[in-house]
């Protein structure tokens, strides 16, 4: 019984805290969280693929140090798998900060209860069965790491121009 009164609290905290990392993130770095969530506003694809070039560029050293049979090695490669998780908490604050908004734009939300309905919301939709599990998590992981590497390079989207083309006269 105490098992499972462990697991259950363990998970309580966790539920909690997440979203309050990632207000945290969002209050303390509101540019970057902001760079983040513009990506994901408006590239999302592009997020995608710089999330997948970033996960693999991350995952062959760990991997590598994890299979290493020294002590240090594998402690480095557990200590870079949490550091890469927590910077990409970044990017999942972006996230949020996107469900949020579009949440806000639905009724008359502040931008803080927005934000933490969009943060609860994202750790909800991870946590449900199945679907959750082995689809959402996943592909807000690689956008998470996407969203991060385009905030911490600076890179914004590029703003769509609209040329109107006027027509050709045909008098001389």
């Amino acid at each position: 019984m105490a098992d499972i009164s462990a697991i259950f609290f363990i998970l309580l905290i966790i539920g909690i805290a997440f979203p309050a990392m990632l207000t945290a993130w969002w209050l303390l770095f509101p540019s970057v969280v902001s760079r983040a969530q513009s990506r994901v506003d408006k590239t999302p694809w592009g997020t995608f693929g710089m999330g997948l070039i970033i996960l693999i560029a991350v995952t062959i050293p760990i991997v590598i140090l994890l299979a290493l049979p020294f002590g240090p090695a594998k402690f480095a490669g557990w200590i870079l798998l949490a550091a890469a998780l927590a910077v990409s908490s970044i990017g999942s604050a972006g996230i949020a900060a996107h469900l949020g908004a579009r949440l806000s734009r639905q009724s008359t939300f502040s931008a803080l209860s927005g934000f933490v309905r969009g943060s609860v919301l994202l750790e909800l939709a991870a946590f449900f069965p199945v679907l959750g599990w082995f689809f959402i998590w996943p592909l807000t992981i690689i956008m998470a790491f996407g969203a991060t590497g385009f905030a911490f390079l600076n890179w914004m989207p590029r703003e769509k121009t609209v040329r109107v083309l006027e027509p050709i006269s045909t008098q001389a």
